[in-house]
Order: C-alpha cells, then structure tokens, then sequence
C-alpha cells in the first residue's frame, strides 16, 4: 500500500515536472529566437532559415545600434521614468494602503474609498478625458505625463491592504503604547515588515513602466522624448542611398531591419530579466500573503 502510495506521488511529481519544464521552454523559446535572429545574416532572416541557432552569425546589427544614438536616448528616457514612476507610486500606494487596512472604527472612510478604489479597477473615463486631462496640466511632451498619470494602481493598493491586514496586531500596539504616532508607526514598524510585498510592487510597477508604450505615443509629439518600448514599435530603419561609404553598403546588404529589431528588441529585455531574478522570492510571498484576507 506504501509502494503504490510512494509510485503515485512519484508519477504525480513526474507529471508536473514535465508540465512545468514545457510552460518554462515556451517562455525561453522566444527570447531565444530573438536572440538567433538578431544575430543572424539578413539573407537568412528574410528567408525564414533561422531556428534554433543563428543562420548566417554576425553582429552587425548590434553594432549598428551602439552607433543610434535615438535608441540611447529612449532607454535613457525609459530608465529615468522607471525610477522616478516605480518611486513614486511604491511611495504613494503604501500610504494609501495603510490608513486603508484599518477597521471601522479606526478610519470610517476606509470602507468607501476602498470601494471607489474597486470601481477604478473596473471602468475608467476613456481615452480622450485621459489625454484632455493630461493636457490641462501642461503635461504633453513631458516626463511626469507618463510618470503622474499611473502613479497608483488599484490592484497594488488592494494588495498591500491585505498584506498589512494579516501582520500581526500587536507591533502596532505595542508602538502605540510606547508613544508612537502613525508616521512613526507606518515607517518604522510596518514599512520593515512589509518588504516582501513592497518588493514585489516595485517589480510589477517597474515592469509596467518599462513595457508600455501606448502613453509615450500618445503624449509625446517629439521622437527625442519617446521612452524604449515606443521607440521601439516606431523604429523603422531608413538608410537613403546617396552618400554612402563603401563600409556602410557592406553593412546595409548584411543586416535588415528584421535583425536590426530584433537586436533592439533582445537589448530592451536584458534589464528585466536581470532584476526579476534577485526579486522573484519577494515577488512569491508578496503575491501570496498579499492575496489572502482574513
């Protein structure tokens, strides 16, 4: 009976490892095709001769954009709105979250803004109202349009909520009867615990901000100003054919803008995947705990 029970829980284990290895492979595979194609011939990519290795090696493409400085420009523009979005709404959905976890009786509007808060989730003005409000501000072809206007997210809130919510009732307590105020509480006693959770909307946010496109596209009139990914969807490679180099005509009939791309494509990658990694045990808890309600 143990001999069955122990061969069903292996065949089980066998299963989801196997199920688990397929879902891991389809994710890798298209960052590796990326990859071969960004560093294959254009013959080859234009034929559709690349697989799973490069046809044609070279990294032409590449050196091309060492040399595009527009490309630059936009993952300078990326990073600076990663930083500045990703620190200000962690910074605003913890305050937010925190008078929002308590009860009743502690913070009577809780209940309606958290409810208001829900209603955003599911319906918002639209578009136009979007950009007319945006443009009210001063804010078009600005930085902070695409830094302010998502600066705090329902679904962040409502995790740190009940993040919060599960924490033990008697650190706060205790800082209260030791003469703490909310400020002092929320910085020093509930901020320290709730790393895992911080950390994983610092990931969420960050990842928003470095992957959408639509806001830089619609708010920014000036190429200069476009963030990665909208530069990225934008990018066409156009080369005229006077006043060429013999190295440059070399060049040109070795890479396409299918290689090109995709270089450009892999290279707009490389910084998530680095994070997520030193993030993902943080990322883990945080969904979790933050996910459950009493």
């Amino acid at each position: 009976m143990v001999a069955d029970k122990t061969l069903k829980f292996r065949v089980t284990d066998a299963v989801i490892v196997a199920i688990l290895f397929v879902v891991a492979f389809s994710c890798f595979l298209p960052l590796w095709y990326t990859l071969c194609l960004s560093l294959s011939a254009k013959a080859s990519a234009a034929a559709g001769l690349v697989g799973l290795w490069p046809v044609g090696f070279n990294v032409v493409s590449y050196g091309q954009i060492m040399g595009d400085l527009k490309f630059f420009q936009a993952f300078w523009n990326s990073v600076v709105r990663v930083v500045l979005g990703t620190s200000i709404s962690v910074v605003l959905t913890v305050m937010a979250a925190y008078p929002l976890s308590k009860g009743p009786r502690e913070f009577p509007l809780g209940r309606p803004l958290m409810w208001i808060l829900v209603f955003t989730m599911l319906f918002n003005g639209g578009l136009v109202p979007w950009y007319m409000t945006i443009r009210s501000y001063g804010l078009i072809n600005n930085m902070w349009a695409l830094v302010l206007g998502s600066s705090l997210g329902g679904f962040n809130v409502i995790l740190v909520v009940n993040f919060i919510r599960n924490l033990p009732k008697e650190l706060e307590e205790a800082a209260v009867v030791d003469g703490a105020g909310p400020w002092y509480t929320l910085v020093r006693i509930v901020v320290p615990v709730s790393v895992p959770v911080i950390a994983t909307i610092t990931l969420l946010t960050a990842v928003y901000h470095w992957n959408e496109f639509f806001q830089g596209l619609v708010l920014m009139s000036k190429s200069s100003n476009y963030p990665l990914q909208t530069y990225i969807q934008q990018m066409v490679m156009v080369i005229g054919s006077a006043n060429l180099t013999e190295d440059q005509y070399k060049k040109l009939n070795e890479m396409s803008n299918q290689t090109l791309n995709a270089a450009k494509i892999f290279i707009a990658m490389i910084p998530v995947l680095l994070v997520y990694p030193f993030l993902q045990r943080y990322f883990i808890n945080g969904i979790t705990l933050g996910s459950v309600k009493e």
